[in-house]
């Protein structure tokens, strides 16, 4: 069943907390192949709602890191794996990012789990040739000039983050920074369930990024997300 209540759950000593229910089978009932996106194509928010509710389902979004990788991407999993363990296949739909980096991994979950799965992501990705995952079926590529997040001139959310929250029925985070922070909190003011499991993004990819750009290397590796769920209320 769908879950009814936001839920945080912090690191404890390094640790992920897993979720763990009994009864869920850990394997999916009807896998389906990752053979690439059978629709992609440019769409505002109406259209991306129409496509929502004539397929009959709600839409359950995974944020978090995405080029930033992940430390623990097996702990990532795993937890993932219990979030869908959860889910009905034929009530839902998958959203993520559209790409395979990071939490897009989640993508090829989805699919083993006989889900149907879509991607909500800026038309940059397309106009930068960033490579969609094998695993997404559905794709929409909305018109902005920014990857997502609020706007730094309006404090608005950008196109994209305000289709995404618009459509989703509840929302989970494994780590993540500014985007998936503003759209996780966006989600919360709107009353969506929102559950957030912390995270620590790739280390060496952190320190090599700060490298390259001349900066000192980092020594906390939390997202910019962490803090903003755990420890906020709105």
């Amino acid at each position: 069943m769908p879950f009814p209540l936001e839920m945080c759950f912090p690191r404890r000593q390094g640790v992920w907390p897993v979720l763990l229910f009994s009864g869920l089978s850990v394997l999916p009932l009807e896998s389906q192949a990752c053979d690439g996106p059978r629709d992609v194509r440019e769409a505002d928010l109406a259209t991306i709602q129409a496509f929502v509710r004539d397929s009959g389902r709600s839409v359950l979004t995974f944020v978090g890191y995405s080029g930033a990788g992940y430390e623990d991407a097996a702990a990532m999993l795993q937890q993932a794996e219990v979030i869908l363990a959860a889910e009905a296949p034929e009530a839902t739909l998958i959203n993520i990012g559209a790409t395979a980096e990071g939490i897009g991994a989640v993508y090829q979950l989805a699919k083993r789990r006989g889900f149907s799965t879509l991607g909500i992501v800026s038309t940059l990705a397309r106009d930068e040739r960033v490579a969609l995952s094998p695993c997404v079926d559905h794709v929409f590529y909305v018109p902005d000039g920014s990857w997502g997040g609020r706007l730094a001139d309006t404090g608005v959310l950008s196109p994209t983050s305000a289709a995404i929250v618009a459509v989703s029925r509840a929302m989970v985070g494994i780590g993540g920074g500014d985007i998936a922070r503003d759209e996780m909190l966006a989600a919360r003011a709107l009353g969506k369930p929102v559950r957030f499991f912390a995270a620590d993004l790739n280390h060496a990819q952190a320190r090599a990024r700060a490298r390259a750009g001349g900066m000192a290397e980092p020594l906390d590796f939390r997202g910019s997300a962490e803090p903003a769920i755990l420890f906020s209320r709105e």
